[in-house]
């Protein structure tokens, strides 16, 4: 089961000036930061994925400016991710439509034939068909039943579009892997629309709706998947937010999942930050240490405004967590006086 990366413009500054809290001297952003496997050295994924609602355009807004979008199509997004080193060179880049960003709109605010158009400008190695999210869900349901008239109308669009998309990448195919998008409001109309879409001819079905489902819900669904299409056939999960219980999806014979749940977690999350897997094949979670900014921690700014902590009391507190952790770094201060010293200044602002 590979791991993709999904990417929204996620690198950092890697000349960050901790000691003083910014960023480096002259700092151009993208082109002085770095990817997590350029600061690794190492890709940390099997690949990586780049929704075209994150890219945007004149459809709809998304998060790269319109330079960056303009030369992402004009260079490639291996070469805008900078995935183009021999060693890199082998890692897939899968492209979907991020139905997310339009779930609101009547219907997607891109044809089969531009989104083929844009994943081979791109030069994607795999790109999802057009799908219109639905997210209606009842695992108790047989077959097509139940389903509202919007969930089937939203159904009926998906599967029209992944349709026109095969039509528009037949002569792309020897460019990049059309991947069929699974939409459906239970475990038998998605199996239904995998059905639908092996009859298309897809080979590498992509299931998308995952993010608000439970891990009992997703099994559900790809139980009734598996049981109808070829066992050949590859299955990619789009926004796969389950890392926790991956080990017991083995027997789906998962091909692919893409998410940025770890990476939101690392930083989101109250305490599970961080996670190894143990000997007994689980996932331990660990807890990140976090000092916030005196002056720009929303909870901390309450505070003060409040009356109930005064700023100079704050930014005292900060500079001395902050010394007690470089102290220990140094080996001069305990575990204990250390954690004391910053769970007393940071605990208001969780």
């Amino acid at each position: 089961m590979k791991f993709i990366f999904a990417d929204s413009l996620d690198h950092v500054d890697p000349g960050y000036d901790f000691l003083r809290d910014r960023y480096s001297e002259g700092r151009t952003p993208y082109w002085d930061d770095a990817y997590p496997h350029e600061i690794m050295g190492y890709a940390p994924y099997k690949g990586m994925l780049v929704s075209r609602g994150i890219v945007g355009g004149v459809a709809v807004g998304g998060k790269y400016t319109e330079a960056q979008a303009m030369r992402f199509r004009r260079v490639g997004a291996r070469e805008f991710l900078r995935l183009d080193k021999p060693q890199f060179e082998h890692l897939p880049i899968f492209g979907d439509c991020g139905a997310f960003t339009y779930h609101k709109e009547d219907k997607p605010p891109y044809t089969p034939e531009d989104t083929a158009e844009f994943y081979d400008d791109a030069r994607f190695t795999h790109g999802c068909s057009v799908d219109h999210i639905i997210f209606d869900f009842d695992e108790g349901l047989k077959g097509l039943d139940g389903g509202t008239e919007e969930a089937r109308r939203r159904f009926e669009i998906t599967l029209e579009n992944a349709s026109a998309f095969r039509t528009a990448t037949a002569h792309m195919s020897a460019r990049f892997t059309p991947m069929g998008v699974i939409q459906g409001w239970s475990p038998g109309s998605m199996a239904e629309g995998a059905r639908r879409l092996v009859a298309m001819g897809y080979d590498y079905l992509a299931l998308g709706g995952t993010v608000p489902l439970k891990a009992s819900q997703i099994k559900s669904c790809l139980a009734a998947i598996r049981d109808i299409i070829p066992a050949s056939t590859r299955i990619h999960i789009l926004g796969f937010a389950k890392a926790d219980e991956i080990d017991t999806f083995g027997s789906f014979n998962i091909t692919s999942f893409d998410t940025t749940s770890p990476l939101i977690r690392a930083f989101k999350d109250a305490k599970a930050n961080y996670y190894l897997p143990n000997k007994g094949g689980k996932l331990d979670y660990y807890t990140a240490i976090r000092v916030p900014q005196a002056l720009e921690n929303p909870k901390l700014m309450r505070l003060a405004k409040r009356g109930a902590l005064h700023q100079e009391t704050l930014v005292e507190m900060e500079k001395n967590a902050l010394a007690a952790l470089r102290a220990y770094d140094r080996g001069e201060a305990r575990l204990d006086e250390t954690l004391d010293t910053v769970i007393a200044y940071s605990a208001p602002a969780v």
